[in-house]
């Protein structure tokens, strides 16, 4: 059967979409995206204008599930900090294992300016919610709350930076990450629990 334009553009971005996770933007080609779509190279130029067009609407699509996965777990409110720690870090850790080559290409610098940025960028948008989240809880304990900047940062580096090791050891499992990252945020050091749950599974 023939495809309909919209068809092929999302056939090309699923074919470019895995060569990128399996060889990065520099080793990908157009004529290959071309040879594993069964197309010819013009068909791709058409659509995406070349190598650089297609790679940063991947990008794009990739930073825009992740941050709206993110942002719907921080969205409660009403919720304990904790739990939305731990809807955070479950967040990420889906997507990775959802969508392991969308990750595998957002952790790669991205040689093209896209709309919503690198890596990066997307992290530091995350950063500013759960600062966001985290100055509201200072103000009620009283803490300094323009200390929830550099806590942010903090939490969100150490899941991201966890993630991306997990994205290959895919050991221990998902929820025991995810409950070991929470048990060293919400507990520190001095106080970690021997073995971690997540509350939200008990």
């Amino acid at each position: 059967m023939r495809m309909t334009g919209k068809e092929r553009r999302q056939q090309l971005l699923d074919v470019a979409r895995a060569l990128f996770a399996e060889k990065g933007f520099d080793s990908a080609s157009v004529e290959e995206i071309a040879h594993r779509a069964g197309v010819s190279k013009p068909v791709v130029y058409e659509h995406f204008g070349g190598k650089e067009g297609i790679y940063a609407v991947v990008v794009d699509r990739e930073m825009h599930a992740l941050l709206t996965g993110i942002t719907e777990a921080l969205s409660d409110d009403d919720a304990h900090p904790r739990l939305l720690l731990e809807r955070a870090a479950c967040s990420l850790l889906d997507y990775i294992e959802g969508s392991t080559d969308g990750f595998r290409i957002l952790v790669r610098d991205s040689p093209v300016a896209t709309a919503t940025g690198t890596f990066s960028s997307l992290l530091n948008d995350i950063a500013s919610q759960v600062e966001h989240i985290l100055g509201v809880q200072f103000s009620k304990r009283g803490y300094d709350s323009k200390l929830a900047a550099l806590y942010s940062q903090s939490l969100v580096g150490m899941v991201a930076l966890t993630g991306q090791w997990w994205l290959d050891a895919r050991k221990p499992k998902k929820h025991d990450v995810a409950a070991h990252l929470v048990n060293l945020a919400w507990n520190g050091l001095s106080h970690l629990e021997g073995k971690p749950v997540l509350r939200s599974k008990r």
